[in-house]
């Protein structure tokens, strides 16, 4: 059991905050918020984790949002990336789950058209079977408690880029599900595919979806997608996906 000791040194509380400032985060919340009762009032404070967040740079994309809980923002902030591996096919298939692989079966290849995101360079491509993958995602595993899910509640923002060939009908498909400790589904999210004809601009197209309030309970997040041609073509003519997100972010975050 940890106690609060009822003392500090004799220093002004601006200096206390100041150097407070220059700590780890996680070592000013577990250490030195136990110091004393002046102390845990600096790291109690709005005004501390607003300072933080200022200094490192961390700020609503919303510009006119003020965060509800900066030190809840600071650290969602903090542990902000990607939760899927492998979203742009640069490793194979590493991290993906195949669970259809309809005609020709998946396929690696590189960019036809180029991705707003230049760093994008490979896709994962259908062929004119269905194919679709997933990936399920343990979020105590990624650092993510039970405890915090539960009151938190952060917001889950999942992102997937799509694009059909220019010569080929194509169809594209996405489903994600918050599932429960029994890896029951709590909520999930399911859009009508998406058809393209052929003759089209290939253009890439983003999906994005957030979850909000979705209430306690939720332990994993499992993310499906794919497709296929409408052509009924040998070889790889459906639909290409790539640069998918998954990632955790404060509620005053969109």
């Amino acid at each position: 059991m940890c106690v609060v000791i009822d003392w500090c040194p004799d220093l002004p509380l601006t200096v206390v905050e100041e150097i407070l400032l220059n700590l780890p985060g996680k070592q000013v919340i577990c250490v030195c918020r136990l110091v004393c009762n002046e102390w845990k009032s600096v790291v109690d404070s709005t005004a501390f984790w607003r300072e933080r967040c200022r200094r490192e740079g961390l700020k609503p994309l919303i510009t006119y949002k003020v965060p509800k809980d900066w030190q809840t923002y600071y650290f969602l902030c903090k542990k902000r990336r990607n939760l899927l591996k492998n979203p742009n096919a640069n490793e194979n298939f590493t991290g993906w789950k195949i669970l259809e692989n309809g005609g020709d079966r998946w396929l690696v290849d590189n960019v036809f058209t180029p991705h707003p995101d230049d760093t994008v360079t490979k896709c994962f491509v259908t062929s004119y079977g269905r194919c679709i993958k997933s990936q399920l995602i343990n979020l105590e595993k990624e650092g993510y408690s039970p405890v915090f899910m539960d009151q938190i509640q952060p917001n889950i923002v999942i992102s997937d880029w799509y694009a059909p060939r220019w010569d080929c009908g194509s169809i594209y498909e996405l489903r994600v599900e918050l599932l429960n400790n029994k890896k029951k589904t709590v909520q999930f999210f399911q859009p009508e595919p998406v058809t393209f004809p052929q003759w089209n601009d290939n253009q890439w197209n983003q999906m994005t979806h957030t979850f909000k309030d979705y209430g306690p309970g939720v332990r994993f997040i499992l993310f499906k997608h794919g497709g296929q041609d409408t052509q009924f073509w040998a070889g790889h003519y459906g639909i290409r996906v790539t640069n998918s997100s998954v990632e955790i972010l404060p509620s005053d975050e969109e």
